[in-house]
């Protein structure tokens, strides 16, 4: 597989590779978005310290090449949201993963941000992209049902449940050659 590009543009949002210079930024806007992501990430109901920021910005620095991990910047605003390609869904796959700040959601920012996930993964190599959410994860399950993805199973949650969690993941795939839907 190729590497992913450091930097995406999808027209509503530009992704960019998580910088160290980022850990502030980071940092201010999990802070200000975690009563919105604690019912569906597990790690935002335990808080979220400049420490953690740090850490996780050295962390994505780490495993580029293997897992992807941007800021999702919107035209003329600061970050509002991160995103992920992770290869834990086994050889020639990517799960993608999203948030976005509260007060940039229903703009269609993770959709963009999605998109631009599915053309880079399938650009580096990828045969499959899945996206999983939890049941109750209505907004979430939206975006691969608008990118064309199509629901494969219903499942436990291999994660800590979070307290918004309906305790079933819902698992999406699009294959390489549906990506025209995109």
């Amino acid at each position: 597989m190729l590497t992913a590009a450091d930097e995406l543009d999808s027209g509503a949002v530009r992704l960019r590779r998580w910088r160290r210079a980022d850990a502030d930024d980071l940092y201010r806007a999990v802070s200000e978005s975690l009563e919105h992501l604690a019912p569906w990430m597990a790690w935002a109901a335990h808080g979220f310290s400049t420490a953690d920021a740090v850490a996780y910005v050295a962390r994505t620095e780490e495993l580029w090449g293997t897992d992807y991990d941007y800021a999702i910047v919107a035209p003329g605003r600061s970050l509002v949201g991160s995103c992920s390609m992770m290869s834990r869904i086994g050889a020639g796959g990517f799960e993608l993963g999203y948030w976005v700040h509260p007060a940039h959601v229903r703009r269609g920012y993770a959709t963009a941000a999605a998109a631009a996930l599915v053309a880079e993964a399938f650009r580096v190599g990828a045969d499959r992209v899945e996206i999983v959410h939890d049941l109750a994860n209505i907004a979430s399950g939206g975006i691969p049902r608008r990118l064309g993805f199509r629901e494969v199973d219903r499942r436990r949650p291999q994660e800590e449940r979070s307290t918004g969690e309906a305790g079933v993941d819902v698992v999406w795939r699009l294959g390489a050659t549906d990506s025209a839907m995109v």
